[in-house]
């Protein structure tokens, strides 16, 4: 098939990539052979009693740590396939768990810590985790019956756990963290991290996962609306992390600092952020918490990073921050903006401000994710996700004949390349949606493609809500409103909106004589579902328009009341 895209890559972009057969610890393995002594990870914490706390480990510190827990692992039983839940916001440790236990042959399952236990329940059941690694706020929220039943072993740590024995203390006493014993009721074993790395070997298990084993299962709302896993093997990874790097000529090895404030447990924080750093030999700066935009703001400018990928709720709060002149964010070279659209006057007064060059970016959990990303220097087209990577296939096609499209028409946006899944997990029928027996991945996107190969997302076949960068499943909050006794209908959508690029809006009937306060089903859901899950808005009606068969039609709703989904 012809691609325009070629003749508009940068100058030091290859158009095709020999893909090492390994799995993504043996880049790691590779950078801190070659720069043992370089930063690998660096911590800043900033307490709540106003001290900023700091802690860093060097590539070859943070390959002996990767050594020690695969061993460790090992040690507990833990065997090749079985699933390792990470449970964890951005630190050292996350970092550390990624690598080890892919290191010992295991499949990590990615869980947003702040889950609650019946997502958790779905999540852990579904993949089967045997063992999960939290930071122990979050260990309460294993302690149902639901979300632990089948949860053997339970490795806790702290967000302290990697800062200096001098300021442990201090900083434990900040976050009125003490350290002790923490009881999962009905897991068989509770241990605590830094135990288990100060007594276990720095001599790995022999086994290394194979290239086509399953590395990761990330869960997604996917192209269908439904919560599953999409089986990322350590190809997969090692592909679009390698296709990212060559997209990114003008990043020098062992020279960059990168701002790891996109949360790692989420496809695109871990490519662009995680591993990108690891292929570069950089310096990840890890942020537990981007907030408020301040401290962001305060890291940027002291770490001097170079590096700051996000999303553009991130940029938006950055521009819009009343302080923001008084930082010095000059240092910055490159900016990749994914997971929504970046509204083109953000992208304009972000380069005004920094100096450094802010493209978009596309991808999609299943494509490990990155796809498409406008080139840092060359031609560049604001509203566009900019041609597709080295090795990625990409078309436009009719939903309903399949037939390619002209160009500039619209159509479902079609890629394939090394980085796409092999499947979902245990959903043959789902995968068989959205795969087809050519390898060819289906989106669920509406977009066009111009000329030179540039593509343009139009709108969502999908009924996908993408709220700060974060999928959220309508049906599962609809399942959620539904358990609650006054609700008789509800249909969830996404509202347009500035900073978050879409919220969730629920359309709630009650059943007759019933009465309750929006603020009162807000609070049912909170209890149930994650923060950016949460209906923003709720709008009560007598009825919803519906099918023939009785389905209520999300589409007449989104034309009536100008949501888009």
């Amino acid at each position: 098939m012809e691609q325009p895209w070629l003749r508009h890559y940068a100058q030091g972009t290859p158009q095709h990539i020999d893909y090492p057969p390994v799995s993504p610890v043996a880049l790691l393995e590779q950078t801190a052979a070659k720069h043992p002594q370089h930063t690998a990870v660096k911590l800043i914490l900033r307490a709540p009693d106003g001290e900023t706390y700091r802690a860093s480990l060097t590539y070859a510190e943070l390959m002996a740590e990767v050594n020690r827990f695969a061993a460790a692992l090992a040690g507990l039983g833990v065997r090749p396939g079985d699933r390792v839940g990470l449970m964890l916001p951005n630190l050292p440790q996350f970092v550390i768990a990624f690598y080890g236990a892919l290191r010992a042959g295991a499949v990590v399952v990615n869980t947003n810590p702040t889950y609650t236990p019946r997502e958790l329940e779905h999540q852990y059941r579904d993949a089967g985790v045997e063992t999960v690694i939290p930071l122990s706020p979050y260990v309460p929220r294993l302690d149902s019956t639901a979300a632990r039943q089948a949860v053997e072993r339970v490795i806790v740590t702290e967000l302290t756990d990697y800062l200096p024995d001098g300021l442990r203390g201090r900083a434990e006493a900040a976050y009125r963290s003490d350290g002790g014993i923490v009881e999962v009721p009905g897991a068989a074993g509770v241990y605590r991290l830094r135990d288990l790395l100060n007594a276990a070997t720095d001599a790995p298990p022999s086994h290394i996962g194979h290239p086509d084993d399953v590395a990761l299962l990330q869960y997604t709302g996917g192209t269908t609306g439904v919560p599953k896993a999409a089986m990322l093997t350590h190809a997969n990874l090692v592909a679009n992390v390698l296709q990212f790097r060559h997209w990114l000529p003008e990043l020098v090895e062992a020279q960059e600092i990168v701002a790891g404030a996109l949360p790692f447990f989420h496809i695109y924080g871990l490519t662009v952020a995680m591993n990108l750093a690891v292929v570069l030999a950089a310096e990840l700066i890890v942020l537990p918490t981007p907030r408020p935009v301040s401290h962001v703001l305060q890291t940027l400018a002291e770490e001097r990073v170079t590096v700051f990928p996000g999303v553009p709720t991130t940029y938006i709060g950055v521009i819009n921050h009343p302080e923001v002149a008084q930082y010095d964010l000059r240092s910055i070279k490159a900016c990749i903006s994914g997971a929504a659209p970046l509204p083109v006057e953000v992208q304009a007064r972000f380069e005004q401000i920094t100096g450094g060059v802010l493209v978009e970016g596309y991808g999609l959990t299943e494509a490990s994710p990155v796809t498409h990303c406008n080139p840092l220097s060359g031609l560049r087209k604001a509203g566009a996700i900019g041609p597709p990577l080295p090795d990625v296939e990409a078309k436009i096609v009719d939903p309903q004949s399949l037939a390619d499209v002209p160009v500039g028409a619209q159509g479902e946006l079609w890629v394939r390349g090394p980085n796409v899944m092999p499947g979902y997990w245990n959903m043959p029928e789902e995968t068989a949606q959205v795969l087809t027996p050519d390898g060819w991945l289906r989106t669920g996107d509406l977009a066009r493609m111009d000329e030179d190969g540039f593509f343009y997302i139009v709108d969502r076949l999908k009924d996908i809500i993408i709220v700060s960068g974060l999928n959220v499943v309508p049906r599962e909050v609809e399942d959620v409103l539904y358990e609650h006794p006054a609700v008789r209908e509800a249909v969830v959508a996404g509202v347009p909106d500035v900073y978050r690029g879409e919220i969730v809006k629920a359309f709630v009937v009650l059943k007759e004589g019933e009465t309750v306060t929006a603020e009162a089903l807000t609070a049912f859901c909170a209890e149930q579902l994650a923060r950016f899950k949460v209906p923003a808005a709720i709008e009560f009606r007598a009825e919803l328009p519906k099918t023939t068969v009785g389905k209520p039609l999300r589409r007449a709703l989104v034309a009536e009341g100008g949501v888009r989904i």
